[in-house]
């Protein structure tokens, strides 16, 4: 280990304890390969540096008097890097949970009613010099940093720091140079949030609280104070987790006029359009995943399909938004050894990543982003003097930092004076003349005698620092005979010393350079050989197993001669051909045909609407209860869809074509739910269903007062059946109250409002002020005939009707009376006795609440039993003889009905979308397969090509075994495989930490 050398600066302010160093500490630094930035190279250049400035660079400068001169002939002088997502030198993160829920803050003073909303955290007021973790950064080649605490939602503002070990005064070079935000509460041990839903909302909310804010005078909040003071700073977002989160990151910024920094996770190739399109300015850690051991077949078995493929990808995910435009900033955050930049970057640049931009990244870039770029970044004249001395790209494995200049202050890593001696020489000993060849490592070079054209001699070598010992023994005898033994050193233009010659006698040696070896041509890409470097396969969408390499898109389809179930008036039509174009169902007949049209015969098939599932969890990231609270209205699961969960292509084998995805049963009034069509390999914005009429959940009965959730669970109101009530009567009471100060407040003139202060905007409010007017509906998770009797009481005191009682068990019981309230019932076929609540329950329920005129469904609420809603519906046969047409509109029109879906989808209609199943059997048969489920006219599940698939993934995946178990013959690290869990969600489905989460 090499000691790093300062000349310590003494501050204005501070006495010092000895003798002040008056000297200038001017360095002049000749003879380099000077990148002055990212795009600007001069060979044989000069630095001069004073203090910690930058006096001149380039070639023909003057050098100052008196200053201390480095000849770094065959040295490069690059910028210092810059590192943007970096805690150093700031206090570890402390969190203790007690033993029960925690629904208010702990932190104490006059600061914000949620812990993890910590904007009025400085940086700079906490930053320490930390001299460990700063030499780590050095030696890789970083000369400063943006550090910022990593500790929850809002974290407050960041300070840039130079990596010194003097005063923190010097060290800080922008105290308050950017804002950040996250989707991680961090530390906080308040329940709220418990999910990536709830994360998004408290941030949203926080925006508007900070709006408001400003303009009141009731309240003192020093977090949401210094929220506003922060605003005009660079806004940072740490969207870590996976490459979603950048969209979902980015939609939020764009709702508050605010356009992030966005650090990702090192897998935007795999959505790469769709984050081009945020046109946010990336931070991309450079963390490639070793291969995994997968020598023992079981092992393999444990490497997901997807992990597998990243492994591969990865190294070219910064060429792939290189290629696409997209400004990024290179973080070594992620990084478990900081001495593995340099390889990292490697491997991108091998694989198409150009060097200049790689320089850029961890240079320039970061240096504008946070408005430093006239301090540090480059090596112009007035710049900051952090420089890094290398023998060569500081971005591949081999090269050596020599020096890392900071602030004008000396960091040594490598012996400066290791000459790169490879080269050609004039080899002269006494009176007899070879050629010399050199080349190899400074460190350990090779040395060869060239005699003539066809004789090359290897020569035996030690060179220790300047020390050189040579010996070889010329096979051209005519020149000599026997061995020769050279001793000298190295010198500026070559080496010199004495020689012993085979009969003993001592002559003078010289080698002077004349010239650089000759570079071994490469090859031309386009006459590289196949072999030379295999291909890595193909992006998919979504980047899973079953993901397509092209994304489907609408055709136009004939499907001739099938059994249609219109699930309309029209009933079943034999042997009918129905025509899908421009995405809708175009034409309902015989002998129909179409110019250019994919025809697929439905001979002895079943052609039905789309399966709609009215009640489902899948696609959902990181959480779907937010239980933290009794109302948590202002959550949206369409903040949180998961465009790549497997579930959707699963469900779409079984007919699936669209779903209301929703919020958990945890509280009585839960979030808004997200409505999509399940158009596998699209983004979550492309799954929304556009238009959709907004949706709530609601819920009763045992997990709302959470009976079930354990002993500790004792302290969220409401814990009774009567409670939650309370809860819905509160609810409504204050949105009527929240609706009426804004009719006053909007009611005012122009001056009047002047003079008044705007109510603050409350999304939970908002949401509720929706379900009065009706704009939202109501979906409410049911059992018991009680409370479904109460809600629909409470709906009729203020004026509005509940939509759905979804997975309704005890309908049958009301089903009278759900028929005048006007509300539909979404059921299971035949769940029941599964908890008390449900002991009531018969599988004869969806028959008698059909028979009463109750728009009747069959939801799911499973990722299983969504896979399989066609048989659920029949069901409905054997338990109360419901004729097999009204069976499949259970699952068809009914739930179109229910989510005001019905004049687009649900039915095989023209005008209508064409979402439609082919079916192998009569569809309510337990033999029925979905032959091609297609979606606005896109097939996106082919049973036809289910079998080439699978295939191709077993290829692809055993071609990717073949190069991991290349890596570790080749000696590379590698990692285990570890299985890749899945949480399945259901309505009470509660989770610890939602963070380590996808």
């Amino acid at each position: 280990m090499c000691l790093a050398v300062f000349s310590l600066k003494a501050q204005d302010t501070y006495q010092v304890n000895g003798v002040k160093d008056e000297r200038p500490g001017i360095h002049a630094f000749t003879n380099a390969v000077l990148h002055v930035d990212y795009q600007t190279v001069i060979p044989n250049a000069t630095l001069i540096i004073e203090k910690s400035k930058i006096t001149a660079a380039g070639d023909g400068v003057n050098i100052p008097k008196g200053a201390i001169v480095h000849d770094l002939m065959g040295k490069h002088i690059y910028p210092s890097f810059i590192e943007l997502s970096s805690d150093l030198g700031l206090p570890d993160k402390e969190s203790s949970r007690g033993a029960g829920p925690q629904l208010a803050p702990t932190t104490k003073g006059a600061y914000n009613a949620n812990d993890a909303i910590k904007a009025y955290y400085d940086a700079a007021s906490h930053f320490t010099v930390n001299t460990k973790d700063a030499e780590k950064l050095k030696k890789a080649g970083f000369g400063a940093v943006l550090t910022h605490s990593k500790d929850g939602l809002v974290r407050g503002t960041g300070a840039f720091v130079a990596l010194g070990t003097e005063a923190e005064n010097l060290e800080i070079l922008k105290e308050r140079a950017s804002s950040h935000f996250s989707f991680d509460k961090g530390s906080s041990t308040q329940d709220n949030p418990s999910s990536l839903m709830g994360a998004i909302a408290l941030i949203k909310q926080t925006y508007l609280d900070a709006d408001w804010y400003k303009n009141q005078n009731k309240m003192v909040d020093l977090s949401l104070e210094a929220f506003n003071n922060n605003k005009n700073l660079t806004q940072f977002f740490d969207a870590g987790g996976d490459k979603l989160n950048i969209l979902r990151a980015d939609k939020l910024g764009d709702e508050f006029g605010v356009q992030y920094i966005i650090k990702g996770n090192g897998d935007e190739y795999q959505r790469l359009a769709e984050i081009k399109n945020t046109n946010a300015t990336l931070i991309i850690p450079v963390n490639f995943p070793a291969a995994y051991d997968v020598e023992d077949p079981l092992d393999a078995i444990n490497v997901s399909y997807e992990s597998m493929k990243h492994w591969e990808m990865a190294p070219y995910n910064l060429k792939k938004l290189q290629d696409a435009g997209v400004e990024f900033i290179i973080t070594s955050d992620g990084l478990k050894d900081l001495s593995k930049l340099s390889e990292m970057l490697e491997k991108a640049i091998e694989v198409g990543l150009k060097e200049e931009l790689a320089l850029k990244a961890l240079t320039f870039t970061p240096a504008k982003t946070i408005g430093m770029e006239s301090k540090v970044g480059s090596l112009k004249k007035g710049m900051l003097a952090n420089f890094i001395i290398t023998d060569g790209s500081p971005f591949k494995k081999d090269t050596k930092i020599f020096e890392n200049w900071v602030q004008g202050n000396i960091n040594s890593y490598k012996d400066i004076s290791e000459k790169d001696l490879n080269g050609k020489y004039d080899l002269t000993i006494g009176k007899l003349d070879f050629k010399l060849q050199i080349s190899g490592k400074p460190t350990k070079p090779d040395f060869h005698i060239i005699e003539n054209d066809s004789v090359k001699t290897d020569v035996k070598s030690s060179v220790d620092k300047t020390l050189v010992t040579l010996s070889f023994e010329p096979k051209d005898t005519v020149n000599a005979t026997g061995k020769i033994r050279l001793s000298g050193w190295i010198t500026e233009n070559g080496l010199n010393g004495k020689a012993e010659m085979a009969d003993g006698s001592w002559v003078e040696w010289s080698a002077k350079r004349t010239g650089d070896l000759e570079k071994k041509e490469e090859k031309k890409e386009d006459e590289k050989s196949a072999g030379d470097k295999e291909e890595p396969g193909k992006l998919i969408y979504p980047f899973v197993a079953h993901g397509l390499p092209e994304k489907p898109t609408s055709e136009t389809i004939l499907i001739k001669n099938a059994t249609v179930w219109t699930s309309e008036a029209d009933g079943v039509l034999e042997a009918t051909d129905v025509l899908l174009q421009n995405g809708k169902i175009a034409k309902i007949g015989k002998n129909l045909s179409a110019s250019g049209a994919r025809v697929i015969d439905g001979t002895g098939k079943h052609l039905t609407p789309g399966v709609i599932d009215e009640h489902s969890h899948i696609a959902i990231s990181r959480g779907v209860n937010e239980g933290s609270e009794a109302v948590t209205a202002e959550v949206n699961i369409e903040d949180v869809v998961d465009s790549d969960d497997i579930n959707i292509y699963r469900q779409l084998s079984g007919g699936v074509t669209s779903a209301q995805l929703l919020h958990g049963s945890a509280n009585p009034i839960g979030g808004r739910s997200a409505i999509i069509k399940l158009k596998w390999g699209y983004g979550p914005e492309e799954l929304k269903i556009k238009g959709a009429d907004k949706f709530i959940k609601f819920a009763l009965g045992e997990n709302v007062k959470q009976s079930n959730w354990g002993d500790r669970n004792t302290v969220r109101f409401p814990q009774t059946r009567m409670g939650v009530e309370g809860v819905f009567e509160d609810a409504f009471t204050r949105a009527l109250a929240y609706e009426k100060e804004w009719k006053t407040y909007n009611s005012l003139s122009k001056k009047e409002k002047a003079n008044a202060s705007a109510p603050r905007r409350n999304l939970e409010m908002e949401t509720i002020v929706e379900i009065l007017n009706g704009k939202r509906f109501i979906s409410c998770h049911s059992y018991v005939q009680s409370e479904i009797n109460m809600l629909m009481h409470v709906a009729n005191r203020y004026n509005f009707k509940i939509n759905t009682f979804t997975h309704i068990l005890e309908g049958y019981k009301v089903a009278d009376k759900m028929k005048e309230h006007g509300v539909g019932g979404s059921t299971f076929a035949d769940w029941w006795a599964y908890k008390f609540e449900v002991n009531d329950a018969i599988p004869y329920n969806a028959a008698l609440m059909h028979g009463q005129g109750v728009v009747t469904a069959i939801n799911s609420d499973d990722a299983e039993m969504g896979r399989r809603l066609n048989q659920e519906a029949a069901k409905t046969i054997k338990y109360g003889d419901v004729e097999e047409q009204e069976a499949l509109k259970m699952v068809t029109i009914n739930p179109a009905k229910l989510l005001h879906l019905d004049n687009r989808t649900g039915s095989i209609k023209v005008g209508k979308d064409a979402d439609v199943v082919l079916w192998t059997d009569h569809p309510l048969s337990i033999y029925a397969k979905a032959e091609k489920t297609i979606i606005e006219g896109a097939v996106f599940y082919d049973l036809d090509k289910e079998t080439e698939i699978l295939a191709g993934i077993q290829s692809e995946r055993a071609r990717l075994i073949r190069e991991m178990q290349g890596d570790k013959k080749n000696g590379k690290a590698t990692q285990k495989g570890k299985p890749k869990s899945q949480i399945i969600y259901h309505c009470e489905t509660e989770i610890e930490n939602y963070s380590s989460l996808k």
